[in-house]
């Protein structure tokens, strides 16, 4: 009896950009590819030059787009280049364009005046109040960068990243069940993880803790 047939998902992000550089929220905001983000891109080309390509998909965002488009450059077998923006990186809502260091320092400063609030600190010098400030920052940024559930205002939690991107791709797996066909799709570093985390069988946490590489990418083989 013949094995079945599989196809394969190319799975990457795209490379550094200047928000990335700059410790910055990006989310929906553009940004571009800076010059070592641009390496990043023509990494990954050169590693899939071998591989065959039917169906590519991207984000509107031009960091998407640059990173995919030299990819393409080595597949003119590839029919088809769709923009799906259910793959878009997460929105970080009001946070947006904001400094990771500006953050720390705004939610920090919340955080210990709220201490001081309660009565559950008594005021410290200023080297120490600053040093707190910062530790009770850092807490507070990485819980909304790396909390499944955490919602900035007006932006999303990644459980609604997740959810649409499931929905992505269970359209996905059909198209290819249909097509017989290898896909190659230029995502961002928030949207990866619901991907990564259902075909490598991940829990939450597991998919919190994720870093995706600038500079490879994931292949996951689909029955077909």
């Amino acid at each position: 009896m013949a094995a079945p047939k599989t196809c394969s998902i190319f799975l990457f992000r795209h490379g550094q950009t200047y928000f990335n550089r700059d410790k910055r929220f990006t989310g929906w905001k553009e940004s571009n590819l800076t010059p070592l983000g641009r390496q990043q891109a023509e990494l990954i080309a050169k590693k899939l030059k071998g591989k065959r390509i039917g169906v590519a998909y991207q984000t509107h965002q031009r960091r998407s787009k640059d990173t995919l488009k030299p990819v393409l450059r080595y597949h003119p077998e590839c029919r088809q280049v769709i923009t799906d923006d259910r793959i878009i990186e997460r929105s970080y809502g009001i946070l947006q364009g904001k400094y990771h260091k500006t953050q720390r320092k705004i939610e920090g400063t919340k955080a210990y005046r709220e201490l001081l609030r309660k009565g559950k600190i008594k005021p410290l010098p200023k080297k120490e109040k600053m040093a707190l400030i910062e530790e009770l920052g850092h807490e507070k940024v990485m819980k909304i960068r790396r909390n499944y559930y955490e919602k900035p205002k007006n932006g999303e939690s990644i459980q609604i990243v997740e959810k649409r991107v499931m929905s992505f791709l269970r359209d996905l797996l059909k198209k290819m069940e249909k097509e017989k066909v290898n896909v190659a799709i230029s995502a961002h570093g928030n949207s990866m993880r619901p991907f990564r985390r259902y075909f490598e069988h991940l829990t939450i946490p597991e998919m919190m803790k994720l870093e995706n590489p600038s500079d490879d990418y994931f292949d996951y083989k689909v029955k077909v």
